[in-house]
Parts: C-alpha cells; sequence; structure tokens
C-alpha cells in the first residue's frame, strides 16, 4: 500500500486534509479493503476486512517515516460490529480538526462509525464555495454542515440545513463557528426530509440546492425508491435559473440512473456537467464511486 501513495504530492500539500490512498476504488489489486486518511497530526487507516498484524505493522512503521508532524496513527476496523478504532502508533488523539481549501472541520474518533465529514466530497464543497454569493441555498442530508460552511464562506445569503438527525446538526454549528461565521444566516431543521416540505418551502425560493442523501437508511431512506419524491419537489422550491446539485453514493446505481429520473421527474432540470472526484478517489470501473451532478433549474 505504501508504494502507491504519491508522497512528493502530500508533502506540497501537506497542511490540507486528505485521502492518501483510495483502495475502495478497487483500482489497487488486493488492497480494496484499505483506505488511508490524513488530517494533522492523525494517519488514519479504514480496515473493510481483517489483515495480518504483520502486514499492518509494515504499514505503520512505512508511514511514520514518510510522514513528518504525524503524531498518532489510528485504525478503524469497518468490518467490526460498532467499528472500533484502536491506536496503533503514538497518542490516543479522540478530536481533531480536518483543514481544507482554509475551512474547518472538527473530527471525532472512536464516537461513530463516519468521522464528520467525507473527503470525497472536497471538489463539491470547492464549487458550492465558488458559486454561492449572495445565493439563498438548501442544503438537504446536511450531516454535520460541511457544504453550509462552504457556501458561507462563499458569500452565500443564507443556508437552510435539513437532516433528521439533531446531533449532527449541532455538530455543523459548531463549524461554523469554528470557522467564526454569522449564525444567523444559517437555518437548522432536524425533520424528516420525505414529511416536512412545508418546512423546507418556508424559507425559498431557493437559487441553489444540494442533495447529498446516504445510500440506505433502515426504516427512512432507500435511495433507489426515494430520489423521485425530492427531484419531483423541486419546482415548489427552486427559483427560475437556480443551480441544482445532485450526490449520488451508491456503488450500485450509476449516473444514468440519476439522469433519468431527473428527465421524468423535473425536465425543468437541465444537465450542465459532472463534477469530478478529486483525483486520489481512483476507481477501477466507472460509475461506482460518488457521483455530484450539475444541473440548471429553468422554467422558461
Amino acid at each position: 500500500m505504501i508504494n502507491h501513495i504519491n508522497f512528493s504530492k502530500f508533502q506540497q500539500h501537506h497542511l490540507q486534509s486528505q485521502r492518501l490512498f483510495h483502495g475502495r476504488g478497487h483500482a489497487y489489486e488486493g488492497l480494496s479493503h484499505v483506505n488511508v486518511d490524513w488530517f494533522s497530526p492523525v494517519i488514519f487507516i479504514t480496515l473493510y476486512q481483517a489483515v495480518s498484524p504483520q502486514w499492518l505493522t509494515c504499514q505503520v512503521e512505512g508511514l511514520k517515516e514518510k510522514v513528518s508532524g504525524c503524531q498518532s496513527i489510528q485504525v478503524q476496523h469497518r468490518y467490526i460490529k460498532f467499528a472500533p478504532i484502536e491506536v496503533l502508533w503514538g497518542e490516543n488523539i479522540e478530536k481533531a480538526v480536518a483543514v481544507e481549501q482554509e475551512l474547518n472541520y472538527h473530527l471525532t474518533l472512536g464516537k461513530s462509525q463516519n468521522l464528520g465529514l467525507f473527503f470525497d466530497m472536497a471538489n463539491g464543497r470547492e464549487w458550492v464555495k465558488a458559486h454561492a454569493s449572495d445565493k439563498n441555498i438548501l442544503n438537504l442530508f446536511s450531516y454535520t454542515c460541511a457544504f453550509s460552511v462552504a457556501a458561507l464562506a462563499g458569500g452565500a445569503r443564507q443556508v437552510v440545513n435539513i437532516d433528521m438527525s439533531k446531533a449532527s446538526l449541532s455538530k455543523g454549528r459548531e463549524n461554523h463557528k469554528l470557522n467564526q461565521q454569522d449564525l444567523s444566516k444559517v437555518k437548522f431543521e432536524g425533520v424528516d426530509i420525505f414529511k416536512s416540505y412545508a418546512r423546507l418551502k418556508k424559507y425559498g425560493p431557493y437559487q441553489m440546492l444540494i442533495c447529498d442523501p446516504p445510500s440506505f437508511q433502515k426504516g427512512s431512506v432507500n435511495i433507489e425508491r426515494d430520489y423521485k419524491k425530492i427531484i419531483k419537489r423541486l419546482p415548489e422550491l427552486m427559483g427560475n435559473n437556480s443551480d441544482v446539485i445532485l450526490c449520488l453514493n451508491s456503488p450500485d446505481l450509476d449516473e444514468q440512473f440519476l439522469l433519468a429520473e431527473v428527465a421524468r421527474e423535473c425536465p425543468q432540470c437541465h444537465f450542465q456537467y459532472k463534477i469530478e472526484n478529486p483525483s486520489v478517489f481512483k476507481e477501477a470501473e466507472q460509475g461506482k464511486g460518488l457521483k455530484v451532478l450539475y444541473f440548471k433549474y429553468q422554467t422558461v
């Protein structure tokens, strides 16, 4: 695994939090069960199946040698119930801050399966920051509100964050505070999107919508079944000539699924282009990784 990491490129951008190695894309033979992330001062290895202690020790020794400033190397065993985290070397650091494009995001290690920020969406956040100026923005499935932080940094007039998890929204509020942003411009609504369209409409119309749903959440979301329910509501939410960012995380659904859903349910949305993932997220088979599609909503 160590041999596949571009450490010279990393050294140029070592202040930025980033994925160092992406094995889940199946682009590296025998390593589809491994990801490695960096958020100073922690190297974080994610394993989706068991490995030998000898292999893991070898990786730790190599990473220690290559990454200056590292104070902790940790591994998360995603193949074990509750995805426990183990400190392999250095300090037991349970909280960290991810730095991306001069913005900061709280990370929590050891409390939940996900840390608080998805690195594959970095280009999406950069796009939103670049296009958010003076816009009223709806952020669906907002999680810890990383898109909202990027939008306010880009001059958004208002961002409305919607997520069923009030705990995630609370973390999102802390992310805004971490970046010293004006909370009077941010709304946090802990509601079920599919049952709360009246609440969503209250703050509209919107000049930008971001929808980044989970592929599946038992009892609440099955995105193959439910995405169309969101898309068909866009005319109730969006202003004319507005931006629509639709994301798809399922490895079993490609972008053609999303394009077909939009064409059928909301023909006023015109596909513009795909926002590409960071280059480190290599995929052996196109369409398996994150898909981020940009549409323009136009009524005339």
